[in-house]
């Protein structure tokens, strides 16, 4: 169907911009672990994003939610068992994080990785049951509705469990950046400048350590 094939198409780019995205967070995330500019700098970007990160994140929630229910109910693709599960992750997120944008409410971070922790695993076991045969042989999905026949494939990598899998971690990536936002900035200069270090006697005058160095 051709309208199908359009919307795969454009549900692929989505799934692509994720996962560039999420690549982007990891390899940020290993190198402030090494330098601290590189910190100073994957921070300031998180906390860019923060007062938005709740809204992209119900965003991405919505979008995978209303793809899920289009090949399911529009295109005719009868969900496995697996697929239950992962809508079952999925689906409250859309609520959880529509009421969390509306209450600009960040630390609803806490809640929402919990279903990612428990989603993006699942969409990857699911993905390596369609393409590992001892994935498959561990799976009980039914003979009906093979958890390990994907209904399409795309760049010889990407199926419905890629994407639900790109989704949750484009949501972790996001909440983290909620994470990070909520926190209180980091005092950057503390290390260089005790100047604050008061030495005067009570009503006197206040010497830093560094005038006392001078002196």
């Amino acid at each position: 169907m051709p309208e199908v094939d359009g919307a795969t198409n454009f549900f692929l780019v989505l799934t692509i911009v994720a996962d560039a995205v999420v690549a982007v967070a990891i390899v940020g995330a290993i190198a402030a672990s090494v330098s601290s500019r590189a910190r100073g700098s994957v921070v300031a970007w998180a906390r860019a994003v923060a007062p938005q990160s709740v809204v992209f994140a119900w965003i991405v929630a919505t979008v995978t939610t209303l793809g899920s229910l289009y090949y399911s109910e529009h295109a005719g693709f009868v969900p496995c068992e697996l697929c239950w599960y992962q809508r079952i992750v999925m689906y409250p997120l859309v609520i959880v994080l529509g009421v969390a944008a509306l209450r600009r409410d960040r630390s609803i971070w806490m809640t929402a990785l919990v279903f990612v922790v428990i989603g993006a695993p699942l969409s990857l076991y699911h993905w390596l049951v369609e393409r590992v045969p001892a994935f498959e042989q561990s799976s009980s999905c039914s003979a009906t509705t093979p958890c390990s026949a994907p209904w399409f494939e795309k760049l010889g990598f990407v199926t419905l469990a890629w994407m639900a899998m790109s989704a949750f971690l484009l949501i972790g990536v996001l909440i983290v950046c909620t994470l990070l936002g909520s926190r209180d900035p980091v005092d950057e200069t503390s290390s260089g400048t005790r100047d604050r270090v008061s030495v005067g006697g009570p009503g006197g005058p206040a010497r830093s350590e560094r005038q006392m160095e001078e002196a």
